[in-house]
């Protein structure tokens, strides 16, 4: 029997073998930077977008997006009393179960849970509107404890919008944002629910931004951002490393992004965008302010880092920018670059290209974006839109990518695409 040259086969069974897939296991994926580490996708989509592959129908009432791990998608929603975390098979959109956990979530903007679940092994934790949070077995969605974030701890939010934040995980502990004068963030032992410690001398009212990792100034710390501040603690007791005043009115919502020894917050409401460097002192760390610039006010949408520059949807002006990093000049728009043609929405970043996902029609934007410019590689609009009363809400759950699928929410419909470059 003739034996086949090991080099060749070598090369057959890599190209059998699918494109590099990634999980996304919590919020803006696998390091909370809303960048997938996949590649192998779809460069350019057809006319009508990629192929669908499902539409699950039942996913409820709320803006929480998707968890996938494996071939399970894990995410929140709400019927007319209760909000409840469910799993679904990716491979065919089938629900497999079900939990109830907290009271239905009410408000003027679209009721239901806002944050997404993040899943850490065997365990799943979540986070429903009325501040509950919980922690499940993600394979049979078994309630492993449950500590109320306002009702026993005290938490204290900056408005009436609701608890959206998305716990973190980071070894042993299970992080989040109660907010309020007994500490803002809060640790608990992940596999008990047991309160470890609160940040006392970080004390802001909880907005509805989500913890981020750093290590600026060579100390490992959380960092948050308020209505009132950007902070950073000490990840192994809580005490306060940092403070930067920074008033984010109304709401404060976008996630940090940390990168290095710098801290980059924006929000909404005329807030904008601030960076600040982070530098050792004899005690702790003096925030350094780099810039205040009203260039990049995002509300909600998200923004992203890659490379030296930002990447998101500003209300000032109304366009997606492109910002430098370090000094907050704005790249594009300008005379030679015509804005994205796209309105205002989401933003999730994948093998070279941004998932642009519009709050007001449900389009979806397949695009290039670097400093010298944009380039549309393909847009389209999800097959329908919900009929649950959104009140004055829209579509404001981010696009997810994970394992060569496009996942897009509107309330209770959750959409599969194929985006993998097969």
């Amino acid at each position: 029997m003739k034996t086949r040259p090991l080099p060749l086969l070598a090369a057959l069974l890599a190209a059998a073998l699918p494109a590099f897939a990634a999980d996304w296991p919590q919020w803006r994926g696998p390091d909370r930077t809303d960048v997938s580490k996949e590649t192998g996708l779809l460069k350019t989509w057809p006319d009508g977008g990629p192929k669908l592959l499902w539409t699950y129908r039942d996913a409820g009432v709320g803006y929480s997006g998707p968890a996938v791990v494996g071939d399970r998608l894990y995410s929140l929603g709400a019927d007319d009393k209760e909000e409840f975390v469910f799993c679904l098979d990716t491979k065919t959109g089938k629900k497999l179960w079900q939990t109830a956990f907290t009271q239905r979530f009410r408000n003027g903007y679209g009721d239901g849970p806002r944050g997404t679940p993040t899943v850490d092994g065997d365990l799943l934790y979540a986070i429903g509107g009325t501040g509950d949070l919980v922690c499940l077995n993600r394979t049979s969605g078994e309630r492993q404890w449950l500590v109320g974030l306002k009702k026993e701890l005290g938490g204290q939010m900056m408005s009436g919008w609701g608890y959206t934040e998305s716990p973190l995980i980071d070894g042993d502990k299970v992080v989040c944002t109660p907010g309020g004068s007994k500490g803002a963030v809060a640790a608990f032992n992940k596999k008990t629910g047991e309160l470890l410690w609160r940040s006392k001398e970080f004390t802001d009212p909880a907005a509805y931004s989500s913890l981020m990792i750093g290590n600026g100034g060579g100390i490992k710390q959380y960092v948050q951002m308020t209505g009132q501040s950007v902070a950073g603690v000490d990840a192994s007791n809580g005490k306060l490393l940092w403070r930067y005043p920074r008033r984010g009115p109304t709401a404060a919502i976008p996630t940090p992004i940390v990168s290095g020894d710098y801290v980059y917050a924006t929000s909404g409401y005329g807030a904008g965008c601030n960076l600040v460097k982070l530098v050792p002192t004899d005690s702790r760390l003096k925030a350094e302010e780099v810039y205040a610039s009203k260039s990049m006010t995002n509300h909600h949408g998200g923004v992203i880092k890659v490379g030296e520059h930002v990447y998101g949807y500003s209300d000032n002006g109304g366009k997606w920018i492109c910002q430098d990093f370090k000094t907050g000049r704005v790249v594009w728009p300008t005379k030679n670059v015509p804005p994205v043609k796209l309105g205002k929405g989401s933003i999730t970043y994948a093998d070279g290209q941004f998932y642009l996902y519009a709050e007001r029609d449900g389009t979806c934007l397949l695009v290039e974006m670097t400093p010298d410019g944009w380039r549309e590689n393909g847009r389209f609009t999800i097959p329908e839109q919900t009929k649950v009363e959104r009140q004055r809400g829209h579509i404001w759950t981010h696009p997810t990518v994970a394992n060569g699928r496009l996942y897009l929410r509107d309330q209770d419909l959750i959409f599969c695409f194929d985006i993998s470059g097969k």
